[in-house]
């Protein structure tokens, strides 16, 4: 496999906004109060120079392939941050690629500070979720912070191992 994962550019932009609103698309996920329909969206580059934040974009010759990433969503716990953008192209699923952007993200949390990631999904995207269990997160029973997103109903926290 010759994915690399790098940097969020700003040449990525447009890329990466496709590849989101496509899964939503695909997956049939409401897209009123979801990221869908934010201005960031378009414009995630920017969005990831907000100080404690940081995007990951998996790549394979030249082509974007999906991003993940961490920011500190307001109104979170202190030493929280959420897990967040985090989407493959189609093409992308099931080679193990989220894992890896999932891990280099948990890497970068704990080497900011946080010890403790928290994430908002939904039960359309099950493959997901259940990558999520693995990999240490819990459901939580409501919505931490403000991230603005009504829509979502399922809420995880991960502790951090530092």
């Amino acid at each position: 496999m010759s994915v690399i994962l790098r940097n969020i550019e700003i040449k990525d932009n447009e890329a990466l906004a496709k590849i989101i609103r496509n899964a939503f698309i695909e997956f049939n996920v409401p897209q009123e109060g979801t990221i869908f329909t934010e201005p960031e969206t378009d414009n995630l580059y920017q969005l990831f120079r907000f100080p404690g934040s940081t995007c990951f974009v998996a790549e394979e010759d030249g082509i974007v392939l999906g991003c993940c990433g961490i920011f500190p969503t307001d109104g979170l716990p202190d030493g929280c941050a959420e897990l967040v953008k985090f989407y493959l192209s189609a093409a992308a699923r099931g080679k193990g690629i989220g894992r890896l952007l999932m891990e280099t993200c948990f890497d970068a949390a704990a080497k900011t500070g946080y010890a403790q990631l928290y994430l908002e999904s939904f039960p359309e995207l099950s493959r997901a979720v259940s990558m999520y269990e693995k990999a240490g997160f819990n459901m939580l029973p409501e919505q931490l912070g403000n991230s603005g997103h009504f829509a979502t109903t399922i809420w995880m926290l991960k502790d951090l191992v530092q």
